[in-house]
C-alpha cells in the first residue's frame, strides 16, 4: 500500500516531486507510525465490514480501527466479536485484495488474546489493538495481554494506547499520570505504535463540546493537556512516540457564527471554487485548520470518523518542496558542525543544529506522504485524490 496510490501513475508523477513509498504492515515500525495518516474508525457491528474495508482501501485510506468500544452499545459487543472474526475469515479469502492496517479498539485485556485465538489464521490481516483510556495502572494488563497474544500467535502486534483518562485531564494529577504512561509504554517501546488523543473524552469531563468553526486548540483546557503529551511523551530525542491528532467530529454545518477560514486565492489560482464552497458547506475548512495546527504542535495523523476527513488529513501531510528543500540542506554531510544559511527559497534562515529534529521529522514524513512538486499545494491535492 502506499498513500495515494489509489491515484494514477500519470497523476501522481505531476503532483509529486517524490512519491510515497510502498510500505506493508511487516514494515519497520518507524515508518508504519509515521504512516498512519487519517486513521478511519468503524463500529465492529458493522454487517458489511469486510466490503466497507475493501471499499475505503480502494479510496486511499491506509490504516483503520474497528471498535468493540465506544462505538458501540454494551449489549453489542459479543456479537461485534463474532462479526469481527466472521469478516476477518471473509476478508483474508479475498487474495488480490490488500486491507489496509487494520487495529482492534478493545474494553477489556481479556479481549486480546481471546480475538487473536478466534481469528485463526486472519489474524494475518491484524496489525494490533487500541487501548482505551489508558493510565499505567489500567494499561500495563492491556499490553502484557497483546505481548502474550503475540507470542503465541506468531504474528507482530502493535499498541494505540488511547489517552482520554479524566486523570490525564485534572490538573492535580496530570503529572503523576504521564509519568505512569511513559514508564508503561516505555517498558513495551517496541509494542507501541502511536499515541492517540481522546480529545471528546476530555471535553465531556467538563461538559465542554467544540463548535464546528472552532479546533480543539481553542478549547484551553483541552489545548493545554495535548502540550503537556507532547512535551512528555513526543520528544525528538529518541525517547518519545508519535502523537496523533484528535478526531474531527463534524461532517456538515448548519448555521454558521464565523466566517470561513478558507482562503480564496489558492482556489481561484486552479479554478476550485466549487470545491472550497464544498468544504466550508461541510465544515472543512475547520478541519484543514485543526490539521495544520496538530502539526504545527507536534502530532502526525488523526483520529477520523467519516471518509470524508480523510483525504484531507493525507493531502495536508505531504511534505511541501521548499520543507523538503530545507530539510535535505540542514541535513547535509558537510553540515555537521553546525552554522546558519539561508535557505534554497531565499525566505528564511535555517539554523542546522536547532533544526536538525525538524528536518529528519519532515524526511520521515517526505518518505510516506511525499513530496509536493514546486508548483503544486494542498488545493491541488485535494483536488485529484477526489473521485471523478
Amino acid at each position: 500500500m502506499r498513500h495515494f496510490g489509489h491515484i494514477a501513475p500519470a497523476e501522481r508523477q505531476r503532483l509529486f516531486h517524490q512519491e510515497p513509498c510502498a510500505f506493508t504492515a511487516d514494515s519497520p515500525a518507524r515508518l508504519l507510525s509515521a504512516a498512519l495518516g487519517a486513521t478511519l474508525y468503524s463500529p465492529a457491528t458493522r454487517p458489511r465490514l469486510a466490503d466497507d474495508i475493501t471499499k475505503q482501501a480502494a479510496a486511499g485510506v491506509v490504516s483503520m480501527v474497528l471498535c468493540l468500544e465506544d462505538s458501540i452499545d454494551d449489549a453489542d459487543v459479543l456479537a461485534g466479536e463474532e462479526n469481527l472474526v466472521r469478516q476477518f475469515a471473509d476478508l483474508d479469502a479475498r487474495p488480490a485484495t490488500e486491507p489496509p492496517l487494520l487495529f482492534i479498539r478493545v474494553r477489556t485485556p481479556e479481549q486480546i488474546p481471546d480475538l487473536v485465538q478466534r481469528l485463526g489464521a486472519s489474524v494475518r490481516l491484524l496489525s494490533g489493538f487500541v487501548l482505551p483510556k489508558f493510565t499505567e495502572e489500567r494499561g500495563l494488563p492491556f499490553l502484557e495481554a497483546l505481548s502474550h497474544a503475540e507470542a503465541h500467535s506468531g504474528r507482530r502486534l502493535f499498541a494505540m494506547p488511547v489517552l482520554e483518562s479524566p486523570e490525564l485531564l485534572y490538573r492535580e494529577s496530570r503529572v503523576d499520570t504521564l509519568e505512569g504512561i511513559a514508564r508503561a509504554v516505555g517498558k513495551f517501546r517496541d509494542r507501541v505504535l502511536a499515541l492517540r488523543l481522546g480529545v471528546t473524552d476530555f471535553c465531556s469531563s467538563y461538559g465542554l463540546r467544540r463548535a464546528p468553526d472552532m479546533t480543539a486548540y481553542d478549547v484551553q483546557i483541552v489545548a493545554s493537556v495535548i502540550a503537556d503529551v507532547v512535551n512528555m511523551l513526543g520528544r525528538a530525542d529518541g525517547t518519545g512516540f508519535t502523537v496523533t491528532g484528535p478526531v474531527w467530529e463534524y461532517f456538515r454545518v448548519p448555521e454558521r457564527m464565523f466566517k470561513p477560514q478558507l482562503r480564496q486565492s489558492p482556489f481561484l489560482e486552479v479554478q476550485a471554487v466549487e470545491l472550497r464552497e464544498k468544504l466550508i458547506e461541510h465544515a472543512m475548512d475547520g478541519l484543514l485548520r485543526e490539521i495544520s495546527l496538530d502539526q504545527a504542535n507536534g502530532l502526525l495523523g488523526k483520529t477520523c470518523i467519516h471518509p470524508s476527513h480523510v483525504l484531507p488529513v493525507h493531502a495536508l501531510s505531504v511534505v511541501s518542496h521548499e520543507e523538503f528543500s530545507d530539510a535535505q540542506d540542514i541535513l547535509r554531510p558537510e553540515r555537521g558542525g553546525g552554522g546558519v544559511l539561508r535557505s534554497a527559497y531565499t525566505n528564511k534562515m535555517n539554523e542546522v543544529k536547532p533544526h536538525r529534529a525538524w528536518a529528519e521529522r519532515t524526511l520521515l514524513r517526505a518518505e510516506v506522504f511525499g513530496v509536493a512538486n514546486e508548483d503544486i499545494g494542498f488545493v491541488e491535492l485535494l483536488t485529484a485524490g477526489i473521485p471523478g
